[in-house]
């Protein structure tokens, strides 16, 4: 089993948090955080920043790590290893990019039927501030075959 180290990251005030349409590539049609694939010679920090720059056109001047999550798809041996981070501030006004169309949602509105399967199951954890680790496995359609998720103190 081989790792993809990406990341997410989440721009998220106390009623509202900042989600993007994905409009290419994988993940198309849903909503999500903003992230991706850890360029060679950048920290994963760096890499989520300079993704939510790319994607939405806005600096976060400062990042708190808080998930740290395995994805695996059935009959594919590549895991995806995703770092989850918070930021509550940017500098800028988002904006839409090739990639994804920004939109805030207040925390009661959140699209969950539009997004990941996952993402009802641990963005809770999410909200309330606390550090989470787990797994998911996915099989066809992307239905959660498998799920292990939990809060942590310490982020592995």
């Amino acid at each position: 089993m081989s790792k993809k180290v990406l990341t997410l990251c989440l721009l998220h005030n106390d009623t509202q948090v900042l989600l993007g349409m994905k409009k290419r590539g994988f993940g198309a049609g849903r909503w999500n955080g903003f992230g991706g694939k850890v360029e060679a010679g950048e920290t994963i920090e760096e890499g989520a920043r300079r993704e939510f720059l790319e994607e939405a056109g806005i600096e976060v001047p400062a990042l708190e790590k808080v998930g740290l999550m395995d994805f695996e798809f059935e009959g594919n041996p590549e895991i995806l290893e995703v770092h989850i981070f918070r930021a509550r501030e940017h500098v800028g006004e988002p904006m839409e990019s090739e990639e994804m169309l920004p939109k805030w949602f207040s925390l009661d509105e959140i699209p969950f039927s539009e997004m990941w399967p996952d993402d009802p199951h641990w963005m809770p954890l999410f909200f309330a501030g606390k550090k989470f680790q787990g797994k998911i496995l996915f099989g066809a359609g992307d239905t959660i075959l498998g799920m292990d998720i939990g809060e942590v103190s310490e982020l592995a």
